[in-house]
């Protein structure tokens, strides 16, 4: 394998391709690497807003049990009455004063009891305290994690108890007044709920670390004990004044965040992944696309190494065939094995012209007296043209004896045919061209008898135009190769010819197989890169050239599909290189 290093050229290629195959490697898998970790970082932006949707989602839920437990209040008047006497400023306060508004008649109704039924069991424990307060105190029912309710009267409302923090949770405040006395207000409720419970409900979401950061800089850390990093990054985040973004601290630390503000109280719900921890996590995926990676460039280098063997080992045999050749020894040696690259053909190539110039060396006074027997042969049967003539004519006459008048016609149009074409003039007339044409129509015309039909449609001022001979008839014979359908009754082919404003145009049409897409474009490709060695339409490539040729690049020819079926070839002559033409014809 290591056999072409030993040649200076190979050696340094080899060098050129390993830098090129590890270049391409390593920016295909980092690029790789990128995409999956935007990926994921997409994700975890993802998850991050829909658990932000799920707070949201779990604040409007309280603030909607909260609202439908206010027209509660004013909906029920011994609710309402039982709440104004819990104002009191005291325990006794409050019992002496629901019994003296109590009535015989009606039941006792307790406002903290309804609380707990309406608020904290229905809010599934997110409500955990309820407080009404006056200008100066306020009074407290708080739950705990069991639902069990605990009392405090006589709070001054500057108590801790009642300082809005986002570690207790968030307060909603709703005024409180008494219809009958004129929508007085005469307390306010405020209802906490736990950020503990509000923020459990989006610990199943994958978010790495979340926190929730008020404006003042008060954290709570979702899932988290206190991590004073934890916070420091998170209020970084807050105050970044973007909704996602990357973090550096130090070299190796990369952070990336999720900042979304709240549209129910003032904080921001921020996520913290770490990106190595996150790298860490897909590790696995990692490995394999650096291994899959790894396979794809050693097995490159492998090909690779492997194609310039054989390179060299061609490029060896060149060298000791031009040295066979230098020594004159013509001798026949292994043939070399074909490849289809430059050193197999030329190899290859080499070995045939050693051989070649062998058999000529031995053989050539043999080869030239068997070039003259040959010549002898083909002049010695030679067709005369007169006898062909003499040929068709009896045979005509034979047909009108035997009264078969169409196989008569028929013979005397192919004899005149015949005889235009061996006329040693090149250049006629747009009417002697017609006049071929048509008789090779009528053949075809007697060939399918009641299945094809022609038309000539060519407008005077075009019949005096000189042209090449011969060029209508192939495109007709392309007719009845490619589109002409022997089982179809009716196939037609139609010649129009009329003056436009600049040009002349000659089209010929036909109802037949139309050309497929992809043919149709590699045609007109041939046609406009004057492409010989890719053509496989010889005889509209000839036709092409020949007019080409003559008329220069006033003309063109452009090929296209009917709508309802067939082809359609237009080949558009300028009035300018007409006149041209004629003019070098009257010199």
């Amino acid at each position: 394998m290591g056999s072409f290093l030993q040649i200076k050229i190979y050696r340094h290629k080899f060098i050129a391709y390993v830098i090129f195959v590890v270049a391409i490697g390593l920016t295909l898998g980092t690029l790789t690497c990128a995409m999956l970790l935007n990926q994921w970082v997409g994700n975890a932006r993802i998850e991050a807003a829909n658990a932000f949707s799920r707070v949201e989602n779990e604040l409007q839920y309280d603030a909607d049990r909260i609202e439908a437990y206010m027209q509660r209040i004013y909906s029920n008047t011994g609710l309402m009455d039982d709440a104004r006497s819990f104002l009191s400023s005291s325990a006794e306060g409050y019992l002496t004063s629901r019994l003296q508004n109590s009535q015989f008649s009606q039941p006792l109704v307790s406002f903290p009891e309804d609380v707990k039924t309406y608020l904290y069991s229905w809010a599934q424990g997110e409500i955990t305290q309820i407080s009404l307060h006056t200008d100066q105190y306020g009074n407290v029912v708080r739950f705990n994690d069991n639902g069990i309710a605990s009392f405090a009267f006589g709070l001054p409302n500057t108590d801790d108890t009642f300082h809005d923090t986002i570690m207790k949770g968030f307060v909603y405040r709703k005024k409180l007044s008494d219809p009958t006395l004129g929508s007085q207000e005469f307390g306010e409720l405020r209802f906490l709920v736990s950020s503990e419970q509000i923020f459990k409900s989006v610990q199943s979401f994958r978010l790495g670390n979340a926190a929730a950061v008020s404006p003042s800089g008060d954290i709570y850390l979702i899932g988290n004990g206190e991590d004073q990093d934890l916070e420091e990054l998170s209020r970084l985040a807050a105050a970044n004044g973007r909704s996602y973004g990357f973090i550096s601290r130090g070299a190796l630390k990369h952070i990336f965040f999720v900042s979304i503000p709240s549209t129910k109280f003032n904080f921001k719900f921020v996520s913290i992944i770490d990106l190595y921890m996150l790298i860490r996590q897909h590790a696995g995926m990692l490995i394999t696309i650096f291994l899959i990676v790894l396979a794809a460039m050693i097995s490159v280098l492998l090909l690779i190494a492997y194609n310039m063997r054989d390179d060299a080992l061609f490029l060896r045999r060149i060298i000791q065939s031009i040295g066979r050749v230098k020594m004159a020894n013509f001798t026949p040696n292994r043939p070399a094995r074909y490849r289809r690259n430059e050193y197999g053909m030329i190899a290859r190539e080499l070995d045939d012209m050693i051989q070649q110039l062998d058999k000529h060396i031995r053989n050539e006074y043999l080869l030239k007296i068997k070039q003259q027997e040959t010549e002898m042969k083909a002049l010695q049967h030679q067709i005369n043209p007169h006898f062909l003539y003499n040929t068709l004519e009896v045979i005509r006459s034979t047909a009108l004896v035997n009264q078969d008048r169409d196989t008569a016609d028929a013979i005397a149009t192919l004899g005149t045919l015949y005889r235009e074409i061996v006329k040693q003039e090149n250049i006629i007339s747009i009417a002697s061209e017609l006049e071929l044409l048509q008789k090779y129509l009528e053949i075809m015309e007697f060939k399918y008898p009641e299945r094809f039909y022609y038309q000539v449609n060519v407008e005077p001022t075009l019949l005096s135009i000189p042209t090449v001979k011969f060029w209508m008839q192939p495109l007709a014979e392309n007719f009845f190769i490619h589109g002409f359908n022997a089982n179809h009754e009716f196939n037609l082919y139609v010649v129009n010819g009329f003056e436009a404003e600049d040009r002349y145009v000659l089209e010929f049409v036909d109802n037949g197989r139309g050309i497929p897409t992809e043919r149709l474009n590699s045609v007109r490709s041939t046609l406009s890169n004057h492409d010989d060695a890719s053509s496989n339409s010889i005889g509209l490539r000839n036709v092409y050239t020949r007019l080409h040729f003559f008329y220069g690049n006033n003309f063109s020819i452009e090929i296209e599909n009917n709508k309802e079926a067939g082809v359609k070839i237009s080949v558009r002559i300028s009035k300018e290189v007409i006149e041209h033409v004629q003019t070098d014809d009257c010199g």
